[in-house]
């Protein structure tokens, strides 16, 4: 068994080496049938409403036609460990569990129910009141002036689901840390006051180090959602946004680059060396189409111990040919997109990413989207993101 696992380690690490690792038909059901694989997840599946408690209200019946979905993705690839960024948070986990068991726990249209007997969830900026005219049109309130853009407090918030134990008292969380406390902050100049920079909070929602223990191992499951670089105008204040909060990932793993950090603990640092990680999540950047301020993700697929698995699907290629429009002409391969715009600029892109550390070895990635003829193509108007999983030795 540990030479089986040796070589399987020596494929994996060529594969990624090479570029050539992919997903196939069964691994997207069942996984690769290896022990100790596990498979690590993000979806951002825009199960986010419009006002404060609708998802409550649409999760506490079997019948919401959406979240059906949302529940039948979940369970075609089954994800042993899933970030959902896009679920609107609510306090005491209430509607985590109303998701859990009104659809997760029943099966969606032949799919195998999933148990997830582990979650982890709690606030974000997104609708906190910022008390500032943040977006400068001379008026204080609304959403483009909370700590994250929300109509409510709450709104696109985050949920992680694990089938192994989330170690809740070493858990890490920087909704607070204020982009100014960023050394090299690339701050829009002129455009925040020095009191509203004094209070203004980098992540638009959060940032959570959520230890997952695997075994006798543990592996630091990094999950956000940085603000999309656009809805601004030329001073570029969510593209510059996007970038520091993606920064402060590829800083926290980069040993001797974290030490200005502080959680909302008070615990300064960043990720002790050594440590296995993997960051996840909707980066809204992509690393050469798009509108990311200075290649923003490429912080994070340069920095030391991260693998890219470059996981990909069929359908992606097909919707960028059948799409057309504003995807004719991009440089970056459109198998590897997870984001689909349809037609509209920027066209399709690669946005959302599960991304693991050495020695963590991937044996297989994916991006669930099926092709036209799938009898799953029904699925692909759940979001307008697609799940994006790789399979780990952990």
């Amino acid at each position: 068994m540990i030479r089986m696992r040796r070589l399987l380690v020596l494929a994996a690490t060529l594969a990624v080496a090479t570029g050539v690792l992919a997903p196939t038909a069964q691994a997207t059901q069942d996984r690769a049938h290896i022990p100790g694989a596990v498979r690590f997840a993000t979806f951002n599946a825009s199960l986010n409403r419009n006002a404060d408690g609708e998802l409550l209200a649409h999760l506490a019946t079997p019948d919401n036609p959406q979240a059906r979905k949302a529940a039948e993705v979940i369970q075609r690839v089954r994800p042993d460990v899933l970030l959902i960024n896009e679920f609107d948070y609510v306090s005491g986990n209430r509607a985590v569990e109303l998701f859990r068991r009104n659809y997760l726990a029943v099966g969606q249209q032949g799919a195998r129910p999933i148990d997830y007997p582990h979650a982890y969830t709690a606030p974000v900026n997104t609708g906190v009141p910022s008390g500032f005219d943040l977006n400068n049109d001379g008026k204080v309130g609304g959403g483009d002036d909370a700590f994250g853009f929300g109509l409510f407090p709450g709104q696109y918030g985050m949920v992680v689901l694990s089938k192994y134990p989330i170690d809740t008292a070493a858990v890490r969380t920087f909704q607070n840390f204020r982009w100014q406390d960023m050394p090299g902050a690339v701050l829009p100049e002129g455009w925040y006051s020095p009191e509203e920079l004094g209070v203004f909070r980098l992540s638009s929602k959060s940032h959570w180090d959520l230890p997952i223990r695997i075994g006798r191992k543990t592996t630091h499951f990094l999950v956000s959602h940085p603000t999309p670089p656009t809805f601004d105008g030329p001073e570029d204040r969510n593209g510059r946004r996007n970038h520091d909060e993606i920064r402060l990932w590829a800083d926290y793993v980069t040993p001797g680059k974290g030490g200005y950090l502080y959680d909302d603990a008070g615990k300064r640092g960043g990720l002790k060396p050594g440590e296995r990680f993997v960051i996840a999540g909707d980066q809204n950047a992509d690393p050469v189409d798009g509108d990311s301020y200075q290649n923003a993700i490429r912080q994070i697929l340069n920095a030391p111990k991260v693998i890219d698995p470059k996981p990909g699907s069929l359908g992606a290629i097909e919707a960028a040919r059948d799409q057309g429009g504003a995807n004719v002409g991009q440089r970056g391969p459109s198998w590897l997109d997870s984001g689909d715009f349809n037609d509209k600029a920027p066209g399709n892109l690669r946005i959302d990413y599960v991304l693991p550390s050495r020695p963590l070895f991937p044996l297989a990635a994916g991006v669930f989207w099926p092709t036209a003829r799938s009898p799953l193509a029904r699925l692909n108007d759940t979001s307008d993101h697609h799940l994006v999983w790789v399979d780990l030795l952990a």
